[in-house]
């Protein structure tokens, strides 16, 4: 959104938010138009790919066209502690609120969808309330969780954990970037106060109910008439850091039979991890690894990859992981190598808070079926293996989430899509929602 058009909100106090209270709304932007001003921002135009990592002038970018959306619309904005932007629409120290959001940062290379869609939608939703004319009996809110991916950082979701107390603030400190950059002085560095995060309970305390919109990561709809699903479950999920540790010596010169080669290790434990997800029915990744010293001609010193593993219970899942430490420690031993396992993120697996979903799922089959030409039959209600702010919520918070429709399936790639009657249908089936919750 221009500039010009962002000056028209009301003008924002000191702390950034709004001297309106956002008793009154009006519609923005519409979804064509705040989703063609947010595609290009942080774009690789090599790749198609984005790369909207935390507090980087992309993400910086983000927050910025959040903020502009918020008060084209007259809505209350405010950054929180832990970097979290809001856009109220009533009383904001009211209790009960009714919120809706999602995230706007994106993995290396990830997909225009994956988050935006979500906070895009949102705002969408709004809109469409105030077209029909609905007025809302709870505060409403719109919420950009900041670093759901982990990106930059390497732990997923630090916004919302932090505002969940589910990260503590020493270790959010000493969380680094491969540059050796702490989240600490980047959050300095784009103007965010580091030693003010921190559990804020005061904050959730006062939401009644989070529904977060996301596009579905995987394809069970696709083979539906269903553009919209509702979520079930998360999937218990967590991630690993392995360290194999040989010795540094000259691939020209140095024997076969002479070397301690920390990469064999890692290439097998790679191995075994597919071989342990796929006999448990779940599933494990290493998709990032790091050599040191680098050289083409060295043998490795050191070898360092991370593990991502997601289960359907956490049985399952701890199960899965042990068998890849053993082929690790194993294969470590017989080539001369150390290994040490770091388990640097875990989430339980995450049940929806059922009475949530099945009044969302109630509620969109009465609507889908008052309406020409929707799709017949219940509304498909499935689990994910996909990480989200709102499973992080769903300890302290009443939460559910609606699935858009994915036709291949593919996300955290540029490749990832939906269609735009879907997108559009997402939109309807949000504000179905919001009117249920905070309107009825």
């Amino acid at each position: 959104m221009s500039s010009d058009q962002s000056a028209r909100g009301p003008r924002p106090d000191e702390n950034g938010a709004s001297p309106e209270r956002g008793e009154q709304t009006r519609p923005g932007a519409s979804f064509h138009e705040m989703w063609r001003d947010l595609a290009g921002i942080g774009r690789d135009a090599s790749t198609g790919g984005y790369r909207r990592h935390a507090w980087t002038g992309a993400d910086e970018d983000c927050r910025q066209w959040f903020r502009a959306q918020a008060l084209s619309r007259g809505l209350d904005y405010e950054t929180d502690r832990n970097g979290n932007q809001w856009a109220w629409l009533g009383d904001r120290t009211a209790p009960d609120a009714v919120v809706t959001g999602s995230h706007l940062d994106s993995v290396p290379d990830g997909g225009a969808f994956d988050g935006p869609l979500g906070v895009v939608s949102s705002f969408a939703a709004l809109d469409e309330l105030h077209r029909r004319s609905a007025t809302p009996r709870r505060p409403l809110a719109v919420v950009n969780f900041g670093d759901e991916e982990g990106a930059r950082f390497g732990l997923a979701c630090t916004g919302s954990r932090l505002s969940a107390g589910q990260l503590t603030v020493d270790r959010a400190h000493r969380l680094r970037d491969a540059d050796g950059t702490t989240m600490a002085r980047a959050m300095e560095r784009a103007g965010h106060d580091p030693d003010a995060i921190g559990p804020d309970p005061e904050r959730l305390n006062r939401v009644g109910a989070f529904v977060e919109l996301h596009i579905e990561q995987g394809r069970a709809l696709a083979d539906t008439a269903h553009a919209v699903g509702v979520a079930s479950a998360i999937w218990p999920h967590g991630r690993w850091r392995f360290d194999f540790h040989g010795e540094a010596n000259h691939a020209g010169t140095t024997r076969l039979a002479d070397r301690r080669d920390p990469m064999l290790a890692y290439a097998q434990t790679v191995l075994a991890a597919r071989e342990q997800a796929a006999a448990a029915g779940a599933l494990a990744t290493f998709g990032k690894v790091a050599v040191d010293p680098g050289g083409v001609n060295a043998i490795a010193s050191r070898v360092r990859g991370w593990l991502d593993s997601r289960a359907p219970d956490e049985a399952t899942l701890a199960a899965v992981v042990e068998g890849v430490e053993r082929a690790a420690a194993a294969r470590a031993e017989a080539d001369g190598v150390k290994v040490d396992v770091t388990r640097e993120s875990f989430t339980p697996v995450v049940e929806f808070t059922h009475t949530l979903r099945d009044r969302i799922t109630g509620h969109l089959a009465q609507r889908l079926a008052s309406r020409p030409g929707s799709p017949s039959g219940p509304v498909p209600v499935l689990p994910t293996g996909a990480g989200h702010d709102a499973g992080i919520l769903s300890a302290l918070v009443p939460t559910a989430m609606l699935f858009v429709r994915n036709p291949t399936g593919v996300s955290h790639s540029p490749a990832e899509t939906a269609a735009e009657d879907d997108c559009l249908a997402g939109v309807t089936a949000l504000a179905d929602v919001l009117e249920d919750l905070a309107c009825s």
